[in-house]
């Protein structure tokens, strides 16, 4: 029993492959014009013709198309189809299409694969429709004027590269486009990078629809640069794609100060000589000084646009300097800081002064005597500009016989000092100027101005000073003085 519900089963799956193998296979015809698509008044269909029926029926070979599996081409079909070449063949025997429309009682329909099996070959028209890749090639037979797709062939295109690099001279860290816009038939893209040894330095993958990018360089030199493009056959372009760019070498910035430990420099001009810069593949076209103080704040800047770039620079302040300089090609690169470029000044003030002074002077007795004086010393800034502390001595003649006589003094001051003005306290020595007096200590106070403006180096100053006698009588030994002093 079980043996013959198994023969029963084998039997029944034995049927069913035949008919699936029949229902497979190609149907062979061997005469055609009976079922006709676009036939106009029994007339075989001209190009022109069925360029008008195409139209008119559009809407029928949309259905078809649908049909047969093929609706994605149906537009591509329509839009070629109207500027299409109509290629005069044949259709020979054993040649087969994959489908074919007809006309059946007045409905659309759509054969499986079929086979040529006349006599003689028939007579069609060749059209090609392409849609991305893939080229179809339709046949319209004459005596019916069908729409049969014989063949498709997809055509993948070789990949054309297409390489801009820009610009092609920068600086370093300018950034640096590359553009793959204008490739052809690419699935994806991509650039590589070699210096001048040969090196590869970077690489980039890119797509269709990322075709740019940005880098840049730290280095100077030449660099190639190297596209491919793959198409969708994993093939890569083998047309020249290649670009260069050439990045600056940037300047080198020297200063050369005309002293580092400059004494007595306060109120002198300083020179930085930048004219040692220079560029290794252009020529510098200008220099920038910058002067910073101890703190590392900006004292001053100077720019000079033309050789020998040389910066002469007075200071008025003593202290701890630091120069600066950068440098500019012809290109607009910089320079970077190096140990020649930037360079620490220590300067210093003159501060001890060698001083002369002459003047009237008059001296108390009976009456007032005049007398004319001359002195010399040293002047010394404790705080400049701010205290200072003179000594001077010399001698004093009177402008009468006796009683009076010449004197020596001697004087030493604290002075004070208010922009062009100062006032002096001190003490002073003087011999006695009358032969019945003796010698004896003054209290002394002066008031001046600076009668120069660059006090740095030397100074002339005007003054007035009171002499007051400590331990003698006011009356007889007091005296006022009107000096002139130099110090240098």
């Amino acid at each position: 029993m079980k043996s013959k519900n198994a023969l029963i089963w084998v039997s029944v799956f034995l049927v069913f492959c035949l008919v699936a193998s029949a229902s497979a296979e190609v149907k062979k015809i061997k005469s055609i014009g009976h079922f006709t698509f676009a036939r106009v008044r029994g007339k075989i269909p001209t190009p022109e013709v069925m360029k008008m029926l195409a139209d008119r029926y559009a809407g029928d070979i949309k259905y078809g198309f649908d049909q047969a599996g093929y609706g994605d081409i149906y537009l591509a079909f329509i839009e070629q189809l109207k500027s299409a070449k109509f290629e005069d063949t044949t259709w020979n025997p054993g040649e087969t299409v994959k489908w074919m429309l007809f006309r059946s009682h007045g409905r659309t329909k759509v054969t499986g694969e079929l086979e040529w099996a006349g006599k003689k070959p028939v007579e069609v028209f060749a059209v090609k429709v392409k849609k991305g890749f893939k080229t179809y090639t339709f046949i319209i037979p004459k005596p019916c004027g069908n729409i049969a797709l014989k063949s498709e062939v997809e055509e993948i295109p070789e990949a054309i590269c297409a390489l801009s690099v820009s610009p092609a001279k920068a600086n370093i860290n300018d950034p640096i486009s590359v553009d793959m816009s204008a490739s052809q038939y690419a699935k994806s893209l991509r650039v590589e990078i070699y210096d001048k040894q040969g090196n590869k330095v970077a690489s980039k993958d890119l797509t269709p629809g990322a075709t740019k990018w940005q880098t840049k360089f730290d280095k100077p030199g030449e660099y190639l640069f190297k596209g491919v493009a793959i198409n969708f056959a994993d093939k890569a372009s083998v047309n020249p794609c290649e670009g260069k760019v050439y990045i600056n070498f940037p300047p080198i910035g020297k200063v050369v100060p005309n002293c580092l430990y400059c004494r007595e420099y306060v109120g002198r001009p300083l020179t930085f000589d930048a004219s040692g810069s220079y560029d290794p593949d252009g020529e510098v076209t200008k220099v920038s000084f910058e002067l910073t103080d101890s703190q590392g704040q900006v004292v001053d800047t100077y720019t000079a646009a033309q050789k020998p770039f040389i910066w002469k620079k007075t200071l008025y302040r003593k202290g701890s300097y630091t120069i600066s300089v950068t440098a500019y090609d012809n290109d607009g690169a910089a320079s970077s800081s190096t140990p020649d470029s930037h360079k620490t000044i220590q300067v210093t003030r003159k501060t001890l002064f060698v001083t002369t002074e002459v003047g009237p002077l008059l001296a108390h007795g009976s009456s007032y005597t005049g007398f004319v004086f001359a002195r010399a010393g040293m002047f010394l800034w404790l705080n400049p500009d701010r205290t200072s502390l003179s000594f001077t001595s010399g001698a004093a003649m009177p402008t009468k016989g006796a009683p009076w006589k010449a004197a020596i003094s001697a004087n030493l001051l604290g002075n004070i000092h208010f922009g062009q003005f100062f006032t002096g306290l001190g003490v002073g020595f003087m011999t006695k100027e009358r032969s019945d007096r003796k010698d004896g200590v003054d209290a002394l106070v002066q008031v001046g101005c600076n009668l120069s403006s660059n006090i740095y180096f030397n100074m002339w100053q005007l003054y007035f000073e009171f002499r007051v006698p400590i331990g003698r009588s006011f009356t007889d030994c007091h005296k006022f003085a009107l000096g002139l002093r130099y110090n240098f």
